[in-house]
């Protein structure tokens, strides 16, 4: 598949797998050797997404192909390519859980040895900046180090990985264990994991 061929696919992927709800979120692909982000556009429905959709800019927000607008939150992908040349792809989630973190402002404690493995560790909270601006990924970047991702104040998540598949992956495992953590919280008390061995 070419980049806007993956881009859709996973954004329809994200939908059905409720990552994603009605027009919110959005994900990117970077190709350092161009220069081209490839990300969603603003204001299409997921489920209605095609190649034809997704939109190309410079990390500048220079539109290169496409005939909608990028979305609005294509300073804060651009963000996170510029401090981070080894990132390929971000993915930008409302998952439910994940996002009730992010609105009481907690981060996702590490209590499964899968987040380790894929995510680094505990999920930090970056603090809130207004949806679209710079401050969104200024905010996030100095957290993504050594992370999978992290959580954006009362608005979502973000994750990252070399390739779009990566980030994906990624995304769902800070669903998935925010998730387990609320549901063991309300049978008692979580045991943390400071490291593999313990």
């Amino acid at each position: 598949m070419n980049p806007k061929e993956l881009v859709a696919t996973y954004a329809k992927k994200g939908f059905s797998e409720h990552l994603f709800a009605g027009t919110s979120g959005n994900l990117s692909m970077f190709d350092p050797k161009t220069g081209k982000m490839y990300i969603t556009a603003s204001g299409i429905r997921y489920e209605e997404m095609t190649a034809e959709d997704v939109m190309v800019t410079d990390l500048n927000g220079a539109v290169l192909e496409g005939r909608h607008r990028p979305s609005s939150e294509w300073r804060m992908h651009a963000a996170v390519y510029r401090a981070y040349p080894g990132l390929g792809a971000v993915v930008h989630t409302h998952s439910p859980y994940a996002t009730a973190f992010a609105v009481c402002r907690e981060p996702i404690p590490a209590a499964l040895i899968e987040m380790h493995f894929f995510l680094g560790g505990d999920i930090p909270c970056a603090p809130y900046a207004r949806p679209g601006t710079d401050a969104v990924g200024e905010s996030a970047v100095p957290l993504l180090t050594d992370k999978g991702g992290c959580l954006l104040a009362n608005h979502g998540v973000l994750a990252v990985g070399k390739d779009l598949q990566e980030a994906y992956l990624r995304a769902e495992y800070i669903e998935d264990a925010a998730k387990i953590y609320s549901l063991a919280k309300g049978i008692g008390q979580p045991v943390l994991l400071n490291g593999l061995d313990s």
